[in-house]
């Protein structure tokens, strides 16, 4: 794991799976409201390294995203920096954002707003997608469970994936026994659906 040097009050962190440093794909994930760039990394990085991907995960500068908490702002900013500094060091072959909880609503929203930047968007137990423009056309994977009392799926994730696909949108959608979690199964599974799908280009 690097922390990335990107100025003062601004934390993200980039997990290198062993290995050929030839083209690999990187998977940007948002941790939950609260949460760190740690917890990102808790969540799914051991998984996605041991599947040959790149895992960068930055901490929001406030409790949640700015997108969520009003506009965007200095996250979007760290982001930038943080991509930048991660295409520098290292050959990308493809990227997917990701997250949980607000997370997933934040890669959500930048998922649509940025399908040239990012082919597939895995969201665990969003809320909402709010983007602040439309380019593109990611492909998006969506996991909700089905007692989830913090986000109920049926007005969160249900929803979400309802409006994306009227949208015209690609969506898989899980639908798991249990709550606002997640799991190593469900972050293998999204893994094997973003992984296997054809690299674009």
């Amino acid at each position: 794991m690097t922390r990335l040097d990107l100025g003062p009050g601004a934390e993200a962190l980039l997990a290198v799976p062993p290995g050929d440093p030839g083209p690999r794909p990187l998977l940007v994930f948002f941790h939950g409201a609260g949460g760190s760039a740690a917890d990102g990394l808790q969540a799914v990085g051991d998984l996605a390294t041991a599947r040959g991907a790149l895992v960068l995960a930055p901490t929001s500068a406030a409790a949640t995203w700015d997108l969520i908490a009003g506009g965007l702002g200095r996250d979007v900013a760290v982001l930038d920096a943080a991509l930048g500094a991660v295409f520098a060091r290292c050959a990308v072959s493809r990227v997917a954002l990701g997250g949980f909880s607000d997370g997933a609503s934040y890669a959500l929203s930048l998922g649509v707003a940025n399908g040239d930047l990012a082919d597939s968007v895995l969201a665990f137990s969003p809320g909402f997608v709010a983007a602040p423009g439309r380019f593109g056309r990611a492909h998006f994977w969506i996991g909700h469970g089905t007692d989830d009392r913090v986000l109920p799926v049926a007005r969160c994730g249900r929803r979400v994936a309802t409006q994306l696909r009227q949208d015209g949108y690609d969506v898989a959608w899980t639908e798991f026994d249990g709550g606002h979690v997640v799991t190593p199964d469900l972050v293998t599974g999204a893994l094997d659906w973003w992984l296997g799908a054809p690299t674009p280009g």
